[in-house]
């Protein structure tokens, strides 16, 4: 480091009041830097001797001799001139190498998961989403994605993260969600086209199945017909090493049946994508897992083939496997099926153009992880949601448990409308009467796989009640919840480091 900028650190240091250890950056003619106050927020402190350094950030600024200091919220337009002050902050692509998206349902868990990366010695190697959030648990939420991006940069910064981030404006389905993602500066967006595959494709056969090849799939959309796709892809075959992948008559017709008309969402939104995005700013995630029945290896293809000859590019792709990724706990199903299931389509991937397999619902699945990094190596994206607020509740019933007996008790009362959206197996009826466990006995609901997907579903419900009350009660523990946040995260990011560093050393 040079005198210049030993200087800028000395300056923060001299006028910071409540400085946030490991916030301070120097960047140009001034130093940066959070600071912690009374209330427990956090505000925003710039120096510097050159008054148009500060340019850009609003704020009281004061001269302490021949240096200004400018103190300011770390939010709204601050947090803009923050990113563009500081780039690594700004989102960017992150390309096929091995990535992690961290949900944040509460905007607080930010600098736990950048706590997790450095634990498991991740930076550099695992590349970093910390904006992530649906459409879906926004309205829940009563989040925007502008508010999400703005509290993951706020969460990074006070952390100190150094490396690049990117935001994925997770599970879209309209053009206008993608327009509002883009316009807050989101990078990865993932396409959901779930709403247009046909499940029951698996089950047409004979005359059925050939009405509905005929008929079902949006032929001029895909410009292409009947007639042309069994000329261009019956009998392909792909080399899966120890296996060999074909399309025979009754798999291509069956793959185009039921992943048509979903081809067709996601060339429609990528291009409306790339139409406003321009060049190199935004990648593409494909999701066809919130489906009721597995992605097969032909499905894969066929989706991979139809894609490209469509000039859709994408980062990464999120079948559905064999077994069930339910959220909040681990994998439901064979190991060795679901092992046979992530090595197929891993070679698949790599054969049709190299991109990622993600993992969605992919919190808590413990058992899967070592399966998933020996099969796709360093193209892995883990995507992860709900788990953190279940981590969030696990502080709130050890620091105060009426908390999380209330929003357990709510969570019962509000399951069944909360649901229906998810795929789960959980049921309030299995979960132990929080009545009967006084105090912190309540924690032990959080290893329960009933009540945790029972809390998982019913976090809009909770929040709209409970949320000032526990983001109060996580401000003044935070401490408590980052080390919660480090444990819990640095179990699902060890086996990825591990592949990411062996394959780099290779």
């Amino acid at each position: 480091m040079n005198q210049h900028h030993e200087d800028l650190r000395a300056t923060a240091a001299l006028f910071a009041r409540g400085l946030v250890p490991g916030s301070v950056r120097v960047h140009g003619a001034r130093s940066l830097w959070a600071e912690r106050l009374a209330d427990g927020s956090f505000r925003l402190a710039l120096a510097s001797e050159r008054s148009e350094s500060l340019t850009g950030f609003a704020g009281e600024a004061h001269r302490h001799g021949e240096v200004i200091v400018l103190r300011g919220a770390l939010g709204g337009a601050n947090l803009a001139a923050l990113r563009r002050a500081l780039p690594n902050l700004s989102p960017v692509p992150l390309g096929p190498g091995t990535s992690a998206g961290f949900g944040d349902r509460l905007g607080l868990a930010t600098p736990g998961h950048v706590d997790a990366l450095r634990a498991a010695r991740a930076e550099g190697r695992v590349a970093a989403i910390f904006a992530q959030q649906s459409m879906r648990e926004n309205a829940r939420t009563g989040r925007t994605p502008q508010g999400v991006l703005d509290d993951a940069t706020a969460g990074a910064f006070r952390a100190g993260w150094r490396h690049p981030v990117g935001a994925d404006a997770d599970h879209l389905k309209t053009e206008a969600d993608v327009d509002l993602c883009l316009d807050a500066g989101y990078s990865m967006f993932t396409i959901d086209p779930g709403a247009h595959v046909h499940d029951d494709a698996d089950t047409l056969r004979g005359g059925a199945l050939q009405e509905a090849f005929e008929q079902r799939p949006p032929w001029p959309a895909l410009d292409s017909s009947p007639d042309d796709l069994m000329a261009r892809l019956a009998g392909f075959e792909l080399d899966l090493g120890e296996r060999a992948l074909r399309f025979d008559n009754e798999a291509l017709q069956r793959a185009a049946v039921k992943y048509g008309a979903a081809v067709a969402h996601v060339m429609r939104l990528t291009h409306h994508l790339r139409a406003k995005a321009g060049p190199g700013r935004a990648e593409v995630e494909v999701s066809v897992d919130e489906t009721a029945t597995p992605t097969t290896l032909a499905e894969h293809a066929y989706l991979a083939l139809e894609l490209r000859r469509l000039d859709v590019d994408w980062v990464s792709l999120a079948p559905r496997f064999v077994g069930a990724f339910e959220k909040g706990i681990d994998y439901l199903g064979d190991l060795a099926a679901l092992a046979r299931d992530l090595d197929g389509h891993a070679r698949v991937a790599a054969a049709l153009g190299d991109y990622k397999l993600s993992l969605h619902s992919g919190s808590d699945k413990f058992a899967v992880y070592p399966i998933a990094a020996a099969a796709a190596g360093a193209r892995v994206h883990l995507k992860t949601a709900g788990t953190s607020y279940l981590e969030a509740l696990r502080v709130a019933g050890a620091a105060e448990p009426g908390l999380l007996h209330d929003v357990v008790r709510l969570g019962l009362e509000r399951f069944a409308e909360d649901v229906v959206s998810y795929h789960i197996g959980g049921r309030p009826e299995r979960v132990p009467d929080p009545a009967a466990l006084p105090g912190s006995a309540l924690l032990a609901l959080l290893e329960q796989r009933d009540a945790r997907q029972v809390l998982h579903v019913t976090f809009g419900s909770a929040l709209e009640r409970y949320g000032p009350r526990l983001r109060a009660l996580l401000g003044a523990h935070e401490d408590a919840y980052r080390d919660a946040l480090r444990r819990h995260f640095e179990r699902h990011l060890a086996p990825f480091v591990a592949t990411a560093a062996a394959e780099a050393t290779a």
